[in-house]
């Protein structure tokens, strides 16, 4: 098994002449709750996409757990986009059924459970729930797997402020202690008090990777704080500023 879960050397990746990643050279261990930090256009959805295979790497490479992107790391990989793709006509139940068919590692109990204390009832159709409970949804469905790596790509954006501490500590409660869980945000404030480590990507570009203690113990202030410094001149949207 690996030491390192997540590498990557000299990760480009390109939309026509944009450059959304440039030269990304990254390593993320085991047992790591990872913030992955920048304003919109930074370039973390694309790399996170680039972990699942959604998307191909212009230059360079990339590697999940000692192995090149494949079908054998998507295996390994249990993903939360940004948006949720199910049918509005899908009851919850429906998509607990569909995880335990198509992902061996799904605890279908323990999905129960996370949806009752998400206050989402189980039998409920998805058109009528509000885009909160929805994120609820696929957060019980994503947590539920004894997954090596955790992809969470702004996972408590659409929840109001009250229910954020809920569901950090849904994630920091339900996720494989012997894997690692990046999490894609702007509301950095919210989250900092359970990452272990916080990378900040810069148009494209790692500004920083560093453990939380070692940011504070160095600088003196905040990840938050720190990282309002380095992008003061980039407001994030959603009031962060």
């Amino acid at each position: 098994m690996s030491e390192m879960l997540i590498e990557s050397w000299g990760l480009c990746k390109s939309y026509g002449r944009k450059a959304a990643l440039s030269g990304v050279d990254l390593s993320v261990g085991r047992g790591r709750i990872v913030g992955l930090l920048g304003p919109n256009g930074s370039g973390k959805t694309t790399l996170i996409k680039l972990l699942c295979g959604l998307l191909q790497p212009t230059a360079g490479r990339l590697a999940v757990a000692g192995q090149e992107i494949g079908p054998e790391t998507k295996a390994l990989i249990s993903y939360l986009p940004d948006r949720m793709y199910f049918a509005g006509w899908m009851r919850a139940v429906d998509l607990l059924d569909l995880f335990r068919d198509f992902y061996p590692d799904f605890d279908y109990e323990k999905a129960v459970a996370m949806c009752h204390s998400l206050g989402v009832e189980p039998g409920h159709r998805l058109k009528t729930m509000s885009k909160g409970t929805k994120e609820k949804v696929q957060l019980a469905l994503v947590m539920a797997r004894k997954a090596q790596l955790y992809l969470l790509d702004e996972p408590i954006a659409g929840v109001d402020p009250a229910a954020r501490d809920f569901i950090l500590h849904t994630i920091l409660t339900n996720y494989n202690e012997e894997g690692t869980v990046l999490i894609s945000t702007h509301l950095i404030a919210d989250i900092e008090k359970v990452l272990d480590e916080a990378i900040f990507l810069k148009e494209g570009k790692v500004m920083l990777h560093e453990t939380v203690d070692n940011i504070r113990e160095r600088e003196g202030k905040s990840v938050d704080a720190l990282f309002r410094d380095i992008f003061r001149a980039q407001p994030l949207e959603g009031g962060a500023f």
